[in-house]
């Protein structure tokens, strides 16, 4: 379908839907409702919409709390001491990883940390780090203070890659030739797979095969691209990732983080990572004995035991996931955001552009909107509207539908609304 094809007009969108294998799911969320309507929700890059399941498997925790007391750590229906192994499969899956290689636990900027620990080890030679710049914070802080913690300057080891003059997005060759400058003094590349500003998804397999060449390990957040964008990360050798899973993953505010760390470090013996019991095998962890032995998996970076009531929202949503997949997702994804940026293109009175990468295969499903005037009123005006969508300071909009439960007719709808207004 091209957008020469597209049309706007509620029934063409309605029709999308009729035709939409995945519409149903919709049914599955908690649309949040606005003077008793539901609203249009646009955010799941932010916070994504709680899965009606949710309620009931927190209730199935609860009830064993209360039946078994401690004893729930191994007479739940979902025994506590194993929780986690819930979501690496299905993890393993979303990530193109193998199940060994992930591990659902503590939150992104605590793995960050932990990870950084095992693999940013620099020499005087080896020590610069090459970075996106305008990352999220978590990545600017994380990077920011690990290398102050091995006594070099932010100023002198963090290479930040910027867009061109005029620019919103990195080029991939400009990304790449600083790689290659950096060459032997370049210890880690550490991008946001999907830049949250932007929407820009990195070819992460060029960009880690690029690290490699000069000695440097390539890891990413990938806070904006899991349950978003297709990954391969076994296969494309990245070293390590980590992410949150209250985006598009559904896992409610706050939800359980994920790691993802390559097998040739796990069982490698000179890999480092910081001690915790929950970090040892399961199988002797209760016998606490002298000496820390890590796990034979990603489960070795875990710190202490996992809060199981914070990851039930976790298990309701990947059980969604599985059942769909991420071609088919990633299939529909791309469809409404092409919907979407040629709805949004139709609109010619106000003040703005779409600075997301066009190309599908360099982005997700996100369209930033950058205004030159008036943005924040628009922001404000589509609150009132019931349209949820994100402010980015100092002027973008950002929009998200999001597969699992947005429908072509929200979209249609928001730009109905965008059509009609004056400012």
């Amino acid at each position: 379908m091209t957008a020469a094809t597209y049309e706007a007009t509620k029934e063409y969108a309605e029709s999308l839907d009729r035709e939409d294998s995945l519409f149903l799911y919709r049914e599955r969320f908690h649309i949040p409702q606005k003077d008793g309507e539901p609203v249009i929700y646009l955010c799941g890059h932010s916070l994504g919409l709680q899965p009606k399941s949710t309620s009931y498997l927190m209730q199935l925790e609860l009830d064993d709390w209360a039946k078994h007391g401690v004893e729930g750590h191994w007479k739940a229906r979902n025994p506590w001491a194993s929780y986690q192994q819930l979501f690496t499969t299905r993890l393993s899956k979303m990530v193109g990883a193998q199940p060994t290689e992930v591990v659902a636990a503590h939150s992104l900027s605590v793995n960050l940390h932990l990870l950084m620990m095992s693999f940013y080890r620099p020499t005087k030679q080896r020590y610069k780090i090459i970075m996106e710049n305008g990352a999220f914070s978590s990545d600017q802080y994380a990077i920011e203070t690990q290398v102050i913690l091995h006594g070099f300057l932010p100023s002198d080891a963090i290479i930040e890659v910027a867009p061109r003059k005029d620019e919103h997005t990195i080029q991939e060759e400009d990304l790449l030739l600083a790689i290659e400058t950096a060459g032997d003094s370049l210890a880690l590349v550490l991008l946001g797979g999907v830049n949250y500003y932007t929407g820009q998804f990195f070819n992460l397999k060029k960009v880690t095969t690029a690290a490699h060449q000069v000695g440097a390990l390539a890891g990413f957040d990938l806070a904006h691209a899991i349950g978003n964008v297709p990954l391969q990360l076994h296969d494309w050798d990245v070293d390590f990732a980590c992410w949150c899973s209250y985006k598009y993953l559904n896992s409610g505010p706050g939800g359980v983080g994920g790691i993802f760390v390559h097998d040739k470090h796990i069982t490698h013996p000179d890999t480092f990572r910081l001690g915790g019991w929950w970090g040892t095998n399961e199988s002797t962890r209760f016998n606490m004995p002298k000496g820390y032995v890590p796990d034979s998996s990603a489960a070795s970076w875990q710190l202490s035991s996992p809060s199981i009531l914070n990851m039930v929202a976790h298990h309701a949503s990947l059980d969604i996931f599985d059942k769909v997949g991420m071609v088919a997702l990633r299939e529909k994804s791309i469809r409404m955001t092409a919907y979407l940026e040629f709805l949004l293109k139709k609109i010619k009175h106000l003040p703005f552009r779409i600075i997301t990468p066009s190309n599908p295969e360099s982005r997700g499903n996100q369209l930033s909107l950058w205004f030159s005037d008036n943005g924040k009123a628009v922001f404000e005006a589509l609150l009132a509207e019931g349209v949820i969508v994100d402010w980015r300071e100092p002027n973008v909009i950002r929009m998200a539908p999001a597969p699992l439960y947005n429908s072509f007719e929200d979209l249609f709808r928001l730009y109905d609304i965008l059509n009609k207004w004056r400012f």
